[in-house]
């Protein structure tokens, strides 16, 4: 049986949005760094959390920038090339809701998107993250819950869970 993680989104805004564990050890930030001329983001792997789990591997931040009006523009992790927003939200089938990604690891992975849950799945169909939003009486937003397998590419799931709710809420297609 695969180990699995619970890391805890407070806010819902996927503009700015914290990632903690059940013990309140700080594992993502996700937060605007500059908005001018264009809004450009940053999402942080932390220390007090990342230090906890040897297997994780990959970039420890990745950058989101963002064309006129938040419109999609391109992000990079860590110090690699850059890829457009378009490719980090792939759709194979226009009547689709699923959106692919290539990692660093040069894998293909899918996110099955609805509204208030997120799935990101590998090429043999087995979950590796969960996003769900929480229950009203929850102190949270929502909950990502990670299996053991994702660690390897966990920057890329937070940085492509985050692009994938901020085209939710800006209506991209």
């Amino acid at each position: 049986m695969s180990a699995t993680y619970a890391l805890l989104q407070f806010s819902a805004d996927p503009w700015n949005a914290r990632f903690e564990d059940p013990e309140r050890r700080l594992a993502f930030t996700v937060t605007m760094v500059d908005e001018n001329p264009n809004l450009i983001m940053k999402i942080a792997r932390e220390a007090p959390w990342a230090q906890q789990h040897p297997d994780i591997m990959g970039p420890n931040n990745s950058y989101l920038y963002f064309g006129p009006s938040r419109t999609p523009g391109h992000l990079i992790y860590g110090n690699s090339t850059y890829h457009t927003m378009a490719q980090a939200r792939n759709r194979k089938k226009e009547t689709s809701t699923s959106r692919y990604f290539w990692a660093q690891n040069g894998r293909e992975y899918k996110w099955r998107v609805a509204p208030q849950r997120l799935e990101c799945v590998d090429s043999k169909g087995n979950v590796l993250a969960l996003w769900e939003t929480s229950q009203l009486a929850d102190p949270f937003a929502a909950k990502l819950t990670i299996k053991h397998a994702a660690l390897s590419i966990i920057t890329e799931i937070v940085t492509t869970l985050t692009l994938n709710r901020i085209a939710q809420v800006s209506n991209w297609q």
